[in-house]
């Protein structure tokens, strides 16, 4: 593998592109009009541009890329994540053409993608799930009955649902009909498919997610949890390695259970399998994501493993180097996504220019970053600018350095999430581990995180 062509922009762009250059890869960075002049485009071998700013005229034109990749002699595309990082036609189309795509197989990325594939696949493996239907459903009578049966509160969700678009919680059985509607309405406009399917809702429940990675030889391991609970819109926003609350017993169970997850769909690459956790300490699967995640760094740092770079060996058809004794959980890592959103505004994208970007430096801190200072922040797609990662010895030393390296990120010209992370790092729920996703409706307003600002 001597080129490699790099799907994406922004901070993952480069974050692929930095392991690439180590290995001696050479790399591709793909651009739309907006992009003209990211950071990504600077740090990459060769660019080309594929499009108009709208990702519908550029990142997502899976055509285009592999075009430009065959007459680049590009041997692999690297997706990142978003964009046709879960796209199965892309994966195929990639393999078609002879291309290596560095993620799984498009029939892994077609089983896991559908919810309800998916936990079709992983039954014969007795992996606890959550009550609920098997099946997609349309009809609103037969689908109230189910919910009945089950026991409110219940969630309705998008088949082909992600980021929480096609969610809604049902408390009761009254708000039943108008609920399932908006659910079917929002799922048809985001994802052109309106086919839901009803589950318990788990009340305060933590989000704890197992990394995997499988070769091409059967070798599958796990490189522990991640703990995922603090959320707005269901959407991670602040992350870390390993959860407090996790036993090394409910570990290895848990560890075991996502191996299994990814030998039902002969996974191959690096998968993230996602289990809610309740408050008694149940867990139950909820989805595999077919893919390298933004929070990966976490695991990297606890762990001391480079996941891009075990994506592009097993990639490379290599066997994988380590082995599930090897790994030892080292330390403690806390990411914080960086947005250009206003927390003062329901974390609403604030658009504008980076008249001061400054990035914290020191010892076991880290910033996956994508822009610089000056520049504007585009519009048409996700507003992560980066992610800020601080390590430490114990989870204590992760949480003081964070608050150290916000405090030392100096953004002047948009709003960002920054002052959110200080009002999660400072909080006695989260401090004590006694937090679930739950975190941001019941501590969390703007009157709260003023009041914090003005201390």
């Amino acid at each position: 593998m001597k080129k490699i062509l790099i799907a994406n922009r922004g901070e993952i762009g480069i974050r692929v592109m930095r392991t690439a250059k180590k290995m001696g890869i050479k790399t591709v960075a793909v651009y739309s009009a907006a992009d003209r002049n990211a950071p990504h485009v600077k740090y990459a071998d060769e660019a080309v541009l594929i499009g108009e700013a709208p990702s519908s005229q550029s990142y997502l034109r899976g055509d285009y890329i592999i075009e430009c990749a065959k007459r680049l002699n590009v041997d692999a595309i690297h997706p990142g994540y978003g964009f046709l990082s879960e796209n199965a036609d892309f994966a195929e189309a990639c393999e078609k053409n002879n291309i290596i795509f560095i993620g799984p197989k498009s029939k892994a990325i077609k089983i896991m993608g559908s919810k309800l594939a998916a936990k079709d696949a992983v039954k014969a493996y007795n992996i606890p799930m959550v009550p609920g239907t098997d099946e997609a459903i349309t009809d609103i009578t037969e689908a109230k009955a189910m919910a009945k049966s089950i026991g409110f509160p219940i969630l309705i969700k998008a088949s082909a649902g992600g980021g929480g678009k096609g969610m809604r919680i049902v408390e009761k059985e009254s708000d039943f009909e108008s609920q399932m509607n908006r659910a079917i309405s929002e799922a048809i406009s985001a994802f052109g498919d309106g086919s839901v399917f009803i589950e318990k809702y788990v009340t305060s429940p933590r989000h704890i997610e197992i990394q995997v990675m499988a070769d091409s030889h059967g070798n599958v391991i796990h490189l522990f949890e991640r703990e995922c609970s603090i959320q707005r819109r269901h959407q991670k926003v602040v992350e870390e390695a390993p959860s407090s609350v996790l036993t090394p017993e409910l570990r290895e169970i848990m560890g075991d259970a996502a191996i299994k997850v990814a030998k039902s769909c002969d996974y191959l690459g690096a998968g993230t399998v996602e289990f809610l956790l309740d408050g008694d300490h149940n867990f139950y699967f909820l989805e595999m994501n077919t893919r390298l995640q933004v929070e990966h760094p976490v695991t990297e740092l606890i762990t001391g493993t480079d996941l891009v770079e075990l994506q592009i060996r097993v990639a490379r058809g290599e066997v994988l180097s380590i082995k599930q004794e090897d790994l030892k959980i080292k330390g403690h890592a806390l990411e914080l996504r960086v947005y250009a959103e206003d927390p003062l505004n329901d974390f609403l994208p604030s658009v504008g220019n980076l008249e001061v970007y400054q990035l914290p430096v020191g010892e076991n801190i880290r910033v996956d970053n994508g822009f610089e200072e000056g520049m504007d922040i585009p519009i048409y797609y996700d507003p992560m600018l980066s992610k800020l990662i601080t390590y430490g010895k114990t989870r204590d030393e992760a949480i003081q350095l964070m608050l150290k390296a916000i405090n030392s990120y100096l953004v002047e010209g948009i709003q960002t999430t920054l002052p959110f992370g200080t009002f999660v790092c400072e909080h006695e729920a989260f401090r004590t581990g006694n937090f679930n996703t739950h975190f941001v409706k019941k501590y969390y307003s703007p009157e709260a995180l003023k009041i914090k600002q003005e201390e």
